[in-house]
């Protein structure tokens, strides 16, 4: 994650300082979107570069329910919503802000198929045909690993997750140990290099 600018809280339950909700106009699929952002959040001001380049990249998403890790303000979500109307969306963050800031942007664009929770609200049954994630890499490799390891054996059957990674933050080792990690079948690849950033895929197979 490209935090340089950004405070280290961005990933507790409940940031500090206050709620105070501002516009933020964005391009998300195509075209400009008029939302609202915060403080106490990942990249507030704009979609960050690693988020750019994964939208950028990834192929639109499939199947009937879908996965956001970490959305933030939700710019993943919402265009996985954008691409797929059809499809059950969830955005997942443990920061309560980016819940909320999440779901209002949902309504202000009018998609009813965005659910945003903290990771305890999703059903624990649930899996899903696409993930796509900025994963908060600076949270520490031990919480990292953890939550990559609660969401992406929930991929189902046939199902793809695209994560984008700075190289100088363990892109290639991070490609490595999800290889060894996952269960048996599961594969890893580097799918894209852009700038600093890798865009690595995990599929499951059918």
């Amino acid at each position: 994650m490209d935090s340089q600018q950004e405070p280290q809280h961005y990933f507790s339950a409940q940031p500090a300082g206050p709620d105070t909700r501002r516009p933020l106009a964005v391009v998300l699929a195509g075209a400009r979107r008029d939302l609202v952002t915060s403080s106490g959040l990942f990249s507030p001001d704009g979609v960050d570069k690693g988020t750019a380049i994964l939208l950028d990249t990834v192929p639109d998403p499939e199947g009937p329910r879908l996965l956001d890790i970490g959305c933030g303000w939700g710019p993943i979500a919402l265009t996985m919503a954008l691409k797929a109307p059809g499809a059950e969306v969830h955005a997942v963050d443990v920061n309560e802000r980016c819940v909320a800031l999440t779901a209002e942007n949902a309504r202000r664009l009018g998609l009813g198929n965005v659910t945003a929770t903290t990771p305890d609200g999703v059903d624990p049954d649930l899996e899903f045909s696409t993930i796509w994630s900025n994963p908060p890499i600076r949270i520490g490799k031990q919480e990292l690993h953890a939550l990559l390891l609660r969401w992406l054996p929930r991929l189902a059957p046939g199902g793809s997750a695209w994560l984008v990674v700075q190289k100088n933050l363990g892109a290639d080792s991070l490609q490595r140990w999800l290889a060894g990690e996952l269960p048996a079948g599961f594969s890893v690849r580097r799918a894209e290099t852009s700038k600093s950033f890798r865009v690595l895929e995990v599929c499951r197979p059918e």
